[in-house]
């Protein structure tokens, strides 16, 4: 099974901003779940084919050996695939599934790379990031990064290295984002993260609640400093309504620091009824709540039963049809087949929605049409 270090580049972007969080997390059991598991196991999938040759399409509809759990679909053949078509584009001398160590900066520090690449000058350090809920951008991060400062610490002993270059491959998203930095500036980040290192590895680190650090921590949820944080946030904004006439409002500032805080104070919320949740699910008692059902939908028993007997009553009608969605298709026909349909799809423009000026995406003219022609 996989091993972590204590200061591992995958939960790097925590440590950085939160040292306090290594501690906090130190007990904590990890749930897991499946769509970690289903990414192992594509990574699994990607070495072997890297590794012995073959089409990751060969093994649609066998399991794993490692994550056996784990049934090769088209999906995630499609996906690999991609993965693999890009890694060999990179070309150049390559190492798959590569653990490095940067422990010169990081006590104990190493983790595994997926693919490491040298070409020339350019060492390459190449993730497949397999799961699609969160786009996972190359610029500053600090996992590559880290795998990249292993990888150039090991291969500056026979190889004259002048850039290191971060590539993150996301195949369900069709997203790949590439960036480079040279040497002498990653050897100064990596100073500065040896110093982030010792503060996070001190009894009693600070914690820096924010978005990011706080989104996957097993922490969240019984984390006083991100409580304090989001206490505050909320009862700052309540507290400037006190004593206000009914027709002042709050300034632009204060909309905008509490829209800031939305996603976190959410995702607060949530981890902390899951926690409580949990404690009842496994026989505890919690002051003020307790476990009740929930609301449910009636369904069939039998459904074979139920089909044979709404078929004799109403025939054909006893069926819904619908035609399959172009998602669904692709699915079904795989991408280059149902390329040959792309010019019957349409995709409108989706309904104007909020985002920080952060986002990447561009911003977009609406006129009052644009928010009264949707539902």
């Amino acid at each position: 099974m996989t091993t972590h270090a204590k200061l591992g580049a995958s939960s790097a972007h925590r440590w950085l901003a939160c040292p306090g969080s290594v501690e906090a997390e130190q007990g904590i059991r990890d749930a897991g779940n499946w769509n970690a598991t289903e990414g192992s196991g594509a990574h699994e999938l990607a070495e072997i084919c890297l590794t012995n040759g073959g089409s990751p399409f060969d093994w649609i509809g066998k399991s794993l050996i490692e994550y056996n759990a784990v049934t090769v679909n088209d999906e995630m053949a499609s996906a690999v695939q991609q993965y693999i078509d890009y890694v060999e584009a990179i070309g150049g001398d390559q190492e798959y599934e590569r653990r490095v160590q940067y422990s010169d900066y990081v006590p104990g520090g190493f983790g595994t790379a997926d693919c490491i690449a040298l070409n020339g000058s350019t060492l390459h350090v190449i993730d497949l990031k397999y799961g699609k809920g969160v786009r996972v951008d190359a610029e500053n991060n600090p996992q590559g990064m880290l795998y990249g400062l292993g990888a150039y610490v090991e291969y500056a002993a026979f190889a004259e290295i002048e850039t290191v270059c971060i590539s993150i491959v996301q195949p369900r998203l069709d997203h790949i984002s590439e960036w480079s930095i040279d040497v002498p500036a990653l050897i100064q980040w990596a100073e500065w993260v040896s110093e982030r290192a010792q503060t996070a590895l001190q009894p009693n680190a600070p914690r820096h609640p924010g978005e990011k650090q706080c989104q996957f921590c097993k922490a969240k949820a019984v984390c006083p400093a991100l409580r304090d944080y989001t206490h505050a946030i909320v009862s700052r904004d309540f507290d400037d309504l006190d004593g206000l006439a009914p027709a002042n409002t709050l300034t632009d500032d204060q909309l905008r620091q509490t829209l800031d805080a939305k996603r976190l104070i959410e995702s607060w919320l949530s981890a902390v009824e899951t926690h409580v949740k949990d404690r009842l699910d496994a026989g505890e008692s919690f002051p003020g709540y307790k476990l009740v059902a929930g609301r449910s939908q009636r369904r069939w028993a039998d459904e074979q039963q139920a089909e044979s007997a709404l078929t004799e009553i109403l025939g054909e009608a006893a069926h819904e049809k619908s035609l399959l969605s172009p998602a669904k298709a692709e699915k079904a026909l795989g991408k280059k087949r149902a390329a040959e349909l792309s010019d019957l799809i349409v995709k409108p423009s989706g309904k104007p929605t909020l985002a920080p000026e952060s986002d990447k995406r561009q911003a977009i003219d609406v006129t009052t049409d644009d928010f009264s022609s949707h539902p």
